[in-house]
């Protein structure tokens, strides 16, 4: 048998346990995974796996080789850290030690969570994604850009790297599919260009031909949209703190962290939105 067939096998012998696997990332990651001929085992609520009930984590994470780990609300949030640690050293008990966390680029809140995962004793990998392209085309925002005719948000005209989920999940296949050579390193990933959430807002109205608006507001007058959109307030706060952070400008740069990991230009934002416009992402 040559090196190259027996890596082959072993590749395909592999199971990655992929967390939130029906969601906005999960879906298209276990996608990838799949794809790079790795075996896929879905962590979702639906499947009996709960982030806030660890007595359901082993019987998903036994006999994993590896997992993509994806906490639910924010990875920011005031619980992420004490979930992500606990989650990693239950794997690495159970022999899952190859750990890939994503986090969110320039999110300082993220950070103690990134912590966590070092610290589990895992061979670990944190991917930090810029501001998804896909949050506009899926979600309460495309929700608000069909049912309003434009968005309110607190961004200002900072300018953001958009990068395409689709690159992250990539991305995350080829870590998984790499062995160690990304093992103990974080990752950036952005799009090709700098574009504000207006000109944003733009190249979508231009993709599905309607008129679209974008109206900038503060991060405190955003809270209290959240709030009365039936958002507990205790996380509104929290949202309302990471606006106030994240979208300082502090994102305002690119990196080539997606051609680092895939030897390709990452997606650009105006031909995601074509194609989701084509796929019916804007029509309600």
């Amino acid at each position: 048998m040559t090196n190259t067939t027996a890596e082959a096998e072993n590749t395909t012998a592999t199971t990655v346990v992929v967390t939130g696997a029906s969601g906005r990332t999960g879906s298209r990651v276990a996608r990838a995974v799949r794809a790079a001929g790795l075996g896929v085992r879905e962590a979702t609520r639906s499947t009996g796996f709960d982030w806030e009930d660890p007595t359901t984590w082993a019987a998903t994470l036994r006999g994993a080789d590896a997992a993509y780990l994806m906490y639910p609300t924010d990875i920011g949030s005031p619980a992420a850290a004490e979930g992500v640690g606990a989650l990693a050293r239950e794997a690495v008990g159970l022999g899952v030690g190859r750990l890939v966390l994503l986090s969110a680029r320039g999110e300082d809140q993220a950070l103690p969570a990134e912590e966590a995962l070092r610290t589990s004793g895992a061979r670990w990998t944190v991917v930090r994604a810029a501001w998804f392209a896909q949050n506009l085309s899926e979600g309460p925002l495309a929700g608000e850009l069909c049912e309003s005719g434009g968005l309110v948000f607190p961004a200002g005209e900072v300018q953001e790297p958009f990068v395409d989920v689709r690159d992250i999940a990539d991305v995350v296949a080829a870590v998984l599919t790499a062995g160690d050579r990304y093992a103990g390193r974080t990752v950036e990933l952005t799009g090709p260009r700098l574009l504000s959430f207006r000109r944003a807002v733009e190249e979508v109205a231009a993709a599905t031909g309607t008129a679209l608006t974008y109206t900038p507001v503060p991060a405190r007058a955003y809270g209290e949209r959240l709030t009365g959109f039936g958002i507990p307030p205790e996380e509104a706060e929290f949202l309302v703190e990471v606006f106030e952070t994240l979208l300082d400008g502090r994102n305002a740069r690119l990196t080539d962290g997606v051609r680092q990991v895939l030897g390709r230009a990452p997606r650009d934002f105006a031909d995601f939105a074509r194609e989701a416009a084509a796929e019916g992402a804007w029509k309600g």
